[in-house]
C-alpha cells in the first residue's frame, strides 16, 4: 500500500492537496517556503528534525545537525527541518545536500534558512526554505531531536507523515489521513482539469468558474 500511496501522491500538486486538507478539516498548505535550488515538485514520506538555540548539552552525543535524519531515512524520503529559534543561521547546508542526494532522498524543507544553495542547484537537489543565508549553524544552533513532532508554519508535522511541495507551498498530510486526503485531492484534480478543458474549448471563464469553482470542495 505504501508504494501505491507514494505514486498517487506524486501525481498531485500542493494546491490540490491543500484543498483536500481544507475539505477534511485539516491544516492546509504552508505558505512562503520557496524552492531555492531547483524548481521541481517533491513529495514523499517525512523524516523530521527539530533544531534548538545554542550549543548542545554536554551530555549529548557529538553529531552534526541533520546527519541522523540522512543516515536513517529511506530512499524517497523528504527531510523536514524546524529551525524556528529566531537565530539567523542555516538549518541545512551543502555537505548535507550531497549526502542526502547520495542516499536518494528527494529533497529537504527547512522552516527557516538554508545555505550553499548554488551547490544544491549544481547537484540538482531540491532545497525548500524561507530563504538563503551564508551564516553557519556552528555555535548558534544544535539538533534537539530527530524523528519527533515539529511545527512548520501552522502545521504540526510528525515523523512518517506525507508532504507535497512545489512553488505554491508545502502541504503536509498526517499519516492517518493520507487515504482520505488522496481520494479528495484526486477528485479535485479531475474537476479542475475538466474546468480548464471547458475554458480552453471556448466556454466563458466567468461561467465555468462561477458555476463550478465555489462548489469544488463539495462532495
Amino acid at each position: 500500500m505504501s508504494d501505491d500511496i507514494l505514486i498517487r501522491l506524486a501525481r498531485l500538486d500542493a494546491c490540490a492537496v491543500s484543498d483536500a486538507l481544507d475539505q477534511v478539516g485539516a491544516t492546509p498548505s504552508v505558505t512562503g517556503l520557496k524552492a531555492l535550488s531547483v524548481r521541481r515538485r517533491i513529495s514523499g514520506r517525512v523524516t523530521t528534525v527539530r533544531l534548538a538555540a545554542g550549543k548542545p548539552p554536554e551530555c549529548a552525543p557529538s553529531r552534526h545537525l541533520c546527519t541522523t535524519a540522512i543516515d536513517t531515512s529511506d530512499a524517497g524520503a523528504v527531510i523536514v527541518v524546524e529551525q524556528k529559534t529566531g537565530i539567523e543561521c542555516a538549518g541545512w547546508g551543502g555537505i548535507l545536500s550531497n549526502a542526502a542526494k547520495g542516499r536518494a532522498i528527494l529533497g529537504v524543507i527547512v522552516e527557516g534558512f538554508a545555505r550553499d544553495i548554488d551547490e544544491a542547484a549544481d547537484i540538482d537537489f531540491p532545497v525548500y526554505a524561507r530563504g538563503g543565508t551564508a551564516r553557519t549553524a556552528r555555535g548558534r544552533i544544535h539538533e534537539a531531536e530527530t524523528g519527533g513532532t515539529i511545527t512548520v508554519g501552522e502545521a504540526t508535522v510528525a515523523n512518517g507523515d506525507y508532504v507535497v511541495a512545489d512553488s505554491s507551498g508545502a502541504a503536509f498530510v498526517p499519516a492517518d489521513l493520507i487515504l482520505k486526503v488522496l481520494a479528495a485531492a484526486e477528485n479535485i484534480a479531475v474537476k479542475e482539469a475538466a474546468m480548464t478543458k471547458a475554458v480552453m474549448s471556448g466556454e466563458p471563464v466567468s461561467q465555468v468558474m462561477g458555476g463550478n469553482y465555489e462548489h469544488l470542495l463539495e462532495n
